[in-house]
């Protein structure tokens, strides 16, 4: 029974797919890396790996509890623990709770400016799920989310935020817009008949061409970061592979059939590896 009962609550927090973690992890890591010029701090490195499981766990939980009377009526989320009702919504709300704690302790032992850097963060966590509901740009407010650990990474490591971090703050916004656009291509047909907002519906028509204006947008602010951090030949050898793996995206959601779509998505795990290890090496 117990088993039983973990085994749902981590399906709530979505461990089964841990390519959420992946996505904002690759950022976090790219600001600790850039910001400590190569050497970040042990403690600093872990509070953030830790820091990025926890809360991409209680986003998840958050964004389950807010979309219960939807997700039900979505093809790829009919089984969701709160839909099935495995998961009752006191146990979801506890759980988000007891999530956001654990990372609040951890950030405690980070200096001030990244624990008011965190108050922000929380907030956002909670303002995203309902940005489908009043606005097309959902994944613009995911874009911020996910990002806004770049800037506390740089305070951590700096106590400060330079113009360097906005940049690679910028970079990290706009890559969620990219690949959660693709992933809104695959429910595209199910958002519109429930009435949930997206950038793929925004787009329309031209949802492929918005999405390689934004993947050039991208790697062009990373020959620019670059330029900033001195980066090596390495690094932009890295990004001709980044490129390449933007092409191959864009072979997959062509025809913009769902599956495909969701394969683009998650081929973005690779794209935030190349860059971090085109930044460490």
């Amino acid at each position: 029974m117990l088993i039983h009962r973990l085994k749902q609550y981590a399906l709530l927090m979505r461990l089964n797919k841990p390519i959420g973690i992946a996505l904002l992890l690759w950022p976090t890591l790219w600001a600790l890396w850039l910001a400590s010029h190569g050497q970040p701090h042990v403690t600093i490195l872990l509070i953030f790996i830790a820091g990025v499981v926890l809360m991409r766990s209680a986003g998840c939980v958050v964004n389950d509890v807010t979309d219960r009377y939807i997700d039900g009526h979505v093809q790829r989320t009919l089984k969701r623990p709160l839909v099935t009702g495995t998961v009752t919504l006191l146990e979801a709300w506890f759980i988000a709770a007891l999530l956001g704690m654990a990372a609040f302790f951890l950030v405690l032992l980070c200096n001030p400016l990244t624990i008011q850097l965190a108050f922000i963060g929380a907030g956002l966590t909670l303002i995203y799920p309902f940005m489908k509901r009043f606005t097309h740009l959902p994944q613009l407010g995911l874009g911020v989310a996910f990002a806004w650990g770049i800037l506390m990474a740089f305070a951590a490591e700096t106590a400060s935020i330079p113009f360097s971090a906005w940049m690679v703050f910028a970079a990290g916004v706009i890559w969620p817009i990219i690949y959660d656009t693709m992933y809104a291509m695959a429910d595209k047909a199910d958002d519109i008949k429930i009435g949930v907002k997206s950038t793929a519906i925004l787009f329309g028509h031209r949802d492929i061409q918005m999405i390689v204006g934004l993947q050039i947008i991208f790697i062009l602010l990373l020959v620019i970061i670059g330029g900033i951090f001195h980066l090596t030949s390495i690094y932009y050898i890295s990004l001709i592979f980044v490129g390449a793996f933007f092409i191959y995206q864009q072979r997959l959601i062509r025809h913009r059939d769902p599956k495909q779509c969701f394969r683009a998505f998650l081929n973005n795990h690779w794209v935030g590896m190349i860059i971090f290890m085109g930044i460490y090496l």
